[in-house]
């Protein structure tokens, strides 16, 4: 298949607002209104019980109702299940489907993908980019490495000098996933932190200097993005030192469980920053769990990416990337009730109007 580029999606979320346009994607290309013509689309997500893609899963449901498209909806039988991602995949060139939408599970799943291209699926990535990122036709995913640097420097504000002792609870140590990687890395940049290879975690240097004062990284522990595995991921920081005063962490489950290791330990005074903009995580900052997050926009994702397969499927163009980037950019803005100087913000009641979950 061959898809020529071109602009104009529904809508851009930039740092510290969300702008909505006036054209939307599915008023440049066919509706199925009046052609009688209904697309097959299957959406895969990493699992379905986190909450994020649950948001993702309702939001591609309620654009397959306008725009005439059969929607499947599978997803891993949890985060980093590539086997069943891939079952999926070959399900939907089986049933004759016009394109796929997947937050990929990790590179194992990039063959499978492949051939259901090869099959004359159109194939869109959300949330993640995979690596490579010409694996897909095109990926719609928050700007990752910007969620990561506002946090960072947010945090590096909040600090005022202070040295950082920091832990870094990412999402996997056994395999390498871009959304990983770019908020952690985004984060350390954010912080003012030298990083090496941009797409390795934890090949920084353990100590120096970051924009306010100096820092240490006392950890970088995998949670799998979910509560228990945030917490047991905090427990293990804390051995290793208890004067942690900076906590990363790669979304907002893995959040409250490291708020809930320190609370145990009687640390009440630790930065917690995350990723997400679920309606429970921007509770969490409302409430003082966590200080900061960067929230992104799952609907947003889904339905552009259902509206641009139906387009597709019925003689339209392909979406482009965004500029200076391999990827469609749904946008991110940073979450808090205690704004820095420098770093553009919403708070919890302007987030609590878009959130999610």
């Amino acid at each position: 298949m061959q898809h020529k580029p071109r602009a104009g999606l529904s809508r851009v979320v930039a740092a510290g607002a969300v702008v909505a346009l006036s054209t939307t994607l599915a008023a440049c290309g066919g509706s199925a209104e009046g052609d009688g013509e209904t697309v097959g689309v299957t959406l895969i997500t990493k699992d379905s019980i986190n909450p994020f893609f649950v948001a993702m899963q309702e939001g591609a449901k309620e654009a397959a109702e306008g725009e005439d498209v059969d929607l499947t909806v599978a997803a891993g039988a949890e985060d980093g299940d590539e086997a069943g991602q891939i079952e999926a995949i070959e399900e939907a060139v089986a049933r004759g489907d016009d394109g796929i939408l997947i937050t990929p599970n990790g590179p194992g799943v990039n063959s499978a993908i492949e051939s259901a291209r090869d099959a004359g699926l159109y194939v869109i990535a959300l949330d993640t980019p995979p690596d490579p990122a010409d694996i897909v036709d095109i990926t719609f995913a928050t700007d990752n490495f910007l969620a990561g640097e506002l946090i960072g420097q947010w945090t590096a504000a909040q600090l005022g000098g202070e040295p950082a002792t920091i832990a870094l609870l990412d999402l996997f140590n056994d395999k390498v996933v871009s959304v990983d990687y770019d908020r952690d890395q985004g984060f350390l940049t954010g912080m003012g932190i030298d990083t090496a290879d941009p797409q390795v975690n934890g090949d920084e240097a353990p100590s120096g200097s970051y924009s306010g004062g100096d820092y240490e990284i006392v950890c970088n522990e995998p949670t799998g993005g979910n509560s228990d595995g945030g917490r047991s991921a905090m427990e293990s920081c804390l051995t290793q030192s208890d004067e942690i005063n900076v906590v990363y962490t790669i979304n907002e489950p893995a959040a409250v469980g490291a708020h809930e290791a320190l609370e145990a330990a009687g640390i009440d005074d630790a930065l917690i920053v995350s990723v997400d903009g679920g309606c429970a995580g921007v509770q969490s900052v409302k409430d003082g769990v966590i200080g900061a997050t960067s929230q992104q926009y799952p609907l947003e994702m889904a339905s552009q990416g259902v509206a641009a397969i139906a387009d597709l499927a019925r003689g339209g163009d392909a979406p482009e990337t965004s500029d200076g980037l391999d990827f469609y950019n749904t946008g991110v803005a940073l979450v808090t009730d205690q704004p820095a100087d420098g770093v553009e913000s919403i708070d919890t009641d302007e987030a609590a109007e878009i959130c999610w979950g």
